[in-house]
């Protein structure tokens, strides 16, 4: 078997997640045994009728962003990645209320930040900040101790709580993992999760994800929209299948709940490892190609991966 080059892994992170959101988005907010009742198993579950077209959502839109962000500048800043947001903001592509509040008070000039602070007691700890942050695993994923920092600065434009910040860093450092350890091993990246982690509920998560076999049921790790309640699901439902992305994926869609997040993120991590060979090309040829379609994701990942061989790192 050739060696899968980092190139192909940025892509394969790029389409893994924009496929396993569109393939979840439909059947968001519907229960596990009603997901199974109508669509089957893993397998079944991941193959769409082949006229379907997959459309992505804000979960993929606001990834675009981040990965605009750091092609132009090659870091996080602040300001130019509020910019993108707000010039890819498409409310058709599912946004929540709460996002889309912020958003347009970043369009008008307004406090934002005010606005992020006190919206949610404490800020908000969902997995929005997560969701889109696997273009920063990919460009510093030869630096993990970056990753953890330019993680957290990409959260704070939407994210402050504590919980919100950890998810979308510990997704960033599982997506750098499977780029900078092209042999999986579960053991030493959930060793270095927990060694990251901070609070105890992610804590707490992670130490039992790493002790769950391939027959167990990785709902008890949750399916919300809360950090604590997704992201290491995610990770948990690669980990389990790391040589499949349809059972990576069909198994965190599977779980009902976040659907659309949930298979993005296992999406990101599975196309991260496997690179874009893994994902079934059928999948990839019913991606919607429109505007900011797949041609332009797969030329956004081509520009990130361009960028990161400019860094000297390569």
């Amino acid at each position: 078997m050739q060696p899968i080059g980092i190139a192909d892994r940025f892509l394969g992170a790029f389409l893994g997640k924009a496929i396993g959101d569109a393939i979840g988005s439909p059947i968001e907010g519907m229960g596990a045994d009603m997901i199974y009742q109508f669509f089957g198993d893993c397998q079944s579950l991941m193959q769409p009728p082949e006229d379907r077209q997959l459309h992505y959502t804000d979960d993929t839109e606001m990834m675009i962003g981040v990965a605009e962000a750091l092609c132009n500048d090659g870091r996080i800043v602040e300001e130019h990645l509020v910019e993108r947001f707000v010039a890819n903001l498409n409310p058709g592509r599912g946004y929540g209320p709460g996002a889309i509040r912020v958003l347009q008070v970043m369009s008008e000039g307004g406090n934002w930040k005010h606005l992020t602070e006190t919206m949610f007691p404490g800020g908000s700890y969902g997995n929005g900040a997560a969701m889109r942050v696997a273009p920063v695993g990919l460009l510093f994923h030869s630096d993990l101790d970056r990753v953890w920092e330019e993680a957290r600065l990409s959260a704070l434009p939407t994210h402050v709580h504590p919980l919100g910040i950890e998810g979308a860093q510990l997704l960033a450092v599982a997506v750098a993992w499977q780029v900078l350890h092209p042999v999986f091993d579960p053991e030493a990246m959930y060793a270095d999760l927990l060694r990251r982690a901070v609070t105890d509920e992610f804590r707490w998560l992670l130490s039992t994800a790493a002790n769950l076999s391939a027959d167990d049921s990785v709902s008890i790790l949750g399916n919300g929209i809360e950090a604590q309640r997704s992201v290491v699901t995610s990770i948990a439902c690669f980990a389990l299948s790391p040589d499949s992305y349809v059972e990576a994926v069909g198994r965190a869609i599977g779980l009902g709940g976040d659907t659309d997040t949930l298979g993005a993120m296992t999406g990101a991590l599975s196309g991260a490892h496997l690179g874009v060979g893994g994902i079934p090309q059928r999948l990839i040829e019913q991606l919607e190609n429109g505007e900011r379609g797949r041609d332009v994701i797969v030329a956004l990942a081509r520009r990130l991966h361009e960028r990161f061989c400019a860094t000297g790192d390569a």
